[in-house]
């Protein structure tokens, strides 16, 4: 078979540039030199941002120097986010970025397949159900035929100790892979761009944690805990900071330092005995005729010098010259990338290309601006820059630590396309992505909106630099900082509401229509498509300007939906045709700016939902929308933090509700516990969401006014049946006849975190059961206390709300209004 490489090598170069944008020190330069002599490979694969063990990560890039990547097969997005209240798409793009600012750390790359995290499973084949186990089993035979690893490590078993049907079934697809990669039948259309590729051995990395310890002494076992004196820190250290990035879930770690055992245990291929790589050649001798090359490279380890590296360029562009002379294949490829990145940092280049505007919309123009400085000489000639196929030629020798600055004004047509994810371009199915290109699958992040690619000579060889073009601004609390520059749409489309229950007159929404450049228009045609109807405005203003924006209100008859409908706003520009691109902007310290297009709609409920009560506080937790999805109730919603609780009379609230995970993030909450169940008794009616019971989110505050414990049970099935055990319960009789095809539609889960081992005072108001399993009754209690109610619930409001699922809107409700009734 014929040897394929080009597309792979694009790829390599591409990624790792966007992560190299830091300058590297002395120090990290020499490991990269040193990195030069180690052709050895390995491929973690396991289910989650969070799932990877940054201590064997950290060990095998640092210390052993291998290839070392990360293969996660969802983005994280059905878990629950501890940070803000993003859910879905939106928490696996925060994910995301959290892995690749973990890896830029543990020196690992970052992969994924189409998989969605569709939320908690309990078993494989439930996930593989929603998956598609051949769709995600080829996406994993893909990574593993791109980067050849010599070892596939799993993070869990296949007998299911991994206690989550994701987890299994990561190791289930990695099992299956070893084996299929090196079959040319299995997949064949991957064979356009790489080869079949078999693994020497698979290795599950066993593990002690959550009270199950599956590590034995006749395990390989490896410590690495060493210290790094050319780092200047333990690996533990460095994996901690790591596994610290993984914010949204709250994994922040101590830093560790001294032995640190891990365990591994055989699944495929030859099992080792003393090392991971045994028998395995991971030196030069992998590659005909490279015994120039080896040499090279060992005399300039021997001959680095930590003060002056940018000594070591002479020798490093000489074996650059001698690895392109070498038979093209996988391991030349990728040193004469790592080559290529070493002498940029060796000569201390610094090649920036940026904007001073976070965006261009399309048929806009845009600035870009270029900066190189060749901040320890040598002989450099920077011959040209070329964005978008659009060159600027200078042909210009660089003089020591001095600035060379100059830009370029572009043209962005429409057929430049909008920056987006590749894995949202188009719709998902339910428990994947649609993923158009073959070439994409595995790639980690959006692909830059531009790229300047720097061509220079150094010592004579000619080179090309990639760069992303940024957003470049100074922060007055954070200084410079850099962000992704992307394409927009001339205007955005967006709606208010989100959610809109229709009652017996017309409700108002709004269509907000903002421009991203000068845009002019006769006549501009703005409407609501509601199901096969239009409602339609006119508007005569000739120009949008480019950041403004203009509203129009129209109201949607009650007629509009029997049940539940979708209104999809969109703006007609004069002759040109409609567009309906709404933009989410997510914005953290922590990680890279995030932006996507989605085509935006309001929900339409046409729903029988009778409320008792007005005033509702709210104490917020880790984030969710619930307090939205009141206010759209009709509810007056007041936020109370420390102070409010402390200062406002309580009584004034028909109903207080704590936000999902509040008595896990406000530890504050432990001082409050009497003025609440004060509250409480004196006629209150309080409702705690869902708390975790894990080390992750410890409970810092006493919750109710009798005992109950907090359990990891819950119902993962969104279908699962349900048993009324108190039908007579005025929870499920007032205001709203709660029946069964009140849980009709519910998305992702039924309920999460049970109640267990509650006080005879609690009623349990539910019984469920997943397939499989013993009923649980622990997802509703209901207490009373003096004159009022206490709640705790692990069900899933703060899921179903924002999806619009009516019933949970009417049991909402009728939580609320327990204190309403006369008796009970």
């Amino acid at each position: 078979m014929k040897r394929i490489f080009p597309f792979f090598l694009f790829w390599i170069f591409h990624f790792s540039s966007a992560l190299s944008q830091a300058p590297a020190t002395s120090a990290e330069i020499y490991l990269g030199v040193k990195k030069l002599s180690v052709l050895g490979s390995v491929l973690y694969i396991a289910a989650h941002p969070d799932d990877e063990n940054t201590r064997l990560l950290t060990w095998l890039s640092k210390d052993g120097l291998y290839k070392t990547g990360y293969l996660s097969l969802t983005r994280g997005d059905g878990g629950q986010n501890l940070i803000g209240n993003e859910q879905g798409i939106e928490l696996g793009l925060i994910r995301t970025q959290e892995l690749l600012a973990a890896r830029r750390i543990d020196g690992a790359e970052q992969y994924f397949t189409r998989a969605y995290d569709f939320g908690f499973s309990k078993t494989p084949e439930e996930t593989f159900s929603k998956w598609g186990r051949e769709k995600i089993l080829a996406d994993v035979v893909w990574v593993i035929r791109q980067t050849r690893p010599d070892v596939i490590i799993t993070r869990f078993p296949t007998t299911g100790e991994g206690g989550h049907g994701h987890h299994t079934a990561s190791a289930i697809l990695a099992a299956e892979a070893f084996r299929a990669a090196a079959d040319p039948a299995r997949f064949p259309e991957q064979l356009k761009w790489v080869e079949p590729w078999q693994t020497t051995r698979l290795l599950w990395n066993t593990f002690n944690f959550g009270g199950n310890n599956t590590q034995r002494e006749d395990q390989l076992k490896i410590d690495v805990g060493a210290y790094n004196p050319v780092l200047g820190k333990s690996l533990g250290e460095i994996a901690a900071e790591s596994r610290s990035q993984h914010k949204s879930q709250g994994f922040g770690v101590p830093r560790s330092r001294g032995e640190s055992l891990e365990y591994f245990s055989a699944i495929g291929g030859s099992g080792p005995v003393k090392s991971l790589f045994e028998n395995i050649p991971v030196n030069w001798s992998r590659v005909e005729g490279s015994d120039a090359v080896s040499t090279q490279i060992e005399q300039l380890i021997k001959s680095y010098d930590f003060l002056r590296p940018q000594t070591s360029v002479p020798q490093l562009v000489a074996i650059y010259k001698n690895l392109k002379t070498l038979p093209k294949g996988y391991w030349r490829d990728v040193k004469l990338k790592e080559t290529a990145t070493l002498i940029e940092q060796a000569s201390g280049l610094w090649l920036d290309a940026f904007t001073t505007e976070p965006y261009v919309a399309q048929t806009d123009s845009a600035r870009f601006n270029f900066s190189v400085n060749a901040r320890l000489g040598g002989k450099i000639v920077l011959k040209k820059v070329v964005v978008n196929k659009r060159d600027t030629s200078l042909n210009t020798a660089l003089s020591k630590n001095k600035n060379l600055n100059f830009g370029q004004s572009m043209y962005v047509s429409d057929s430049i396309a909008i920056t987006q994810p590749y894995w949202l371009k188009q719709k998902m199915a339910e428990g994947y992505f649609t993923v158009g290109a073959q070439q994409d699958i595995g790639k980690p992040d959006v692909e830059p909106a531009f790229t300047a690619q720097f061509e220079i000579t150094i010592e004579g060889e000619d080179f090309v630099f990639s760069k992303p073009v940024r957003y470049k601004f100074t922060d007055p609390v954070r200084g410079e900082l850099y962000q992704p520059f992307i394409v927009m749409p001339q205007v955005l489309v967006q709606t208010e509401p989100s959610l809109l229950l229709l009652h017996k007159e017309a409700n108002k929404t709004i269509v907000l229509v903002t421009a991203n450049k000068d845009v002019t228009a006769t006549p501009a045609e703005a409407g609501l498509r509601i199901n096969k109807n239009k409602l339609v405005k006119i508007d005569k203003a000739q120009t949008y300007k480019k950041g403004s924006s203009k509203t129009f209100e129209f109201k949607v008859p009650v007629q509009s939906a029997s049940s539940a409908a979708l209104a999809f706003p969109y703006i007609q520009l004069g002759a040109n045709s409609p567009d309906t691109l709404a933009l989410s902007s997510i914005r953290y310290d922590h990680i890279p700016y995030i932006d996507y297009f989605y085509t935006d709609a309001v929900k339409l409920m046409n729903s029988d939902i009778k409320t008792r009560g007005k005033k509702l506080g709210y104490i917020a937790g880790a984030g969710d929308k619930v307090p939205e999805a009141l206010t759209t109730m009709g509810y007056e919603v007041t936020l109370l933090g420390p102070t409010e609780l402390s200062n406002v009379n309580l009584q004034q609230f028909d109903a207080i509700i704590t936000g999902v995970r509040a008595y896990n993030t406000n530890e504050w909450l432990n001082a409050q516990h009497d003025k609440l169940m004060s509250y409480v008794r004196t006629g209150g009616n309080l409702i705690v969401q869902y708390n975790t019971s894990n080390n992750i989110g410890p409970v810092r505050a006493k919750i109710g006014p009798y005992d109950f414990g907090i359990s990891r049970n819950r119902i993962t099935n969104e279908g699962a049946d349900v048993t009324f055990l108190e039908p007579n319960h005025p929870v499920l009789n007032f205001p709203n006849q709660i029946t069964h095809k009140d849980f009709d539609g519910w998305i992702q889960e039924r309920s999460i975190y049970h109640a267990t081992a509650f006080d005879k005072a609690f009623r349990p108001i539910f019984s469920m059961v997943d397939p499989g399993e013993k009923s649980d009754s622990g997802s509703l209690i209901i207490a009373p206390y003096g004159k009022g109610f206490f709640t705790y619930t692990g069900l899933v409001f703060f899921r179903e709300l924002p999806a619009g699922v009516p019933g949970a809107f009417r049991l909402l409700a009728n939580l609320i209004a327990l204190n309403q009734q006369k008796q009970m």
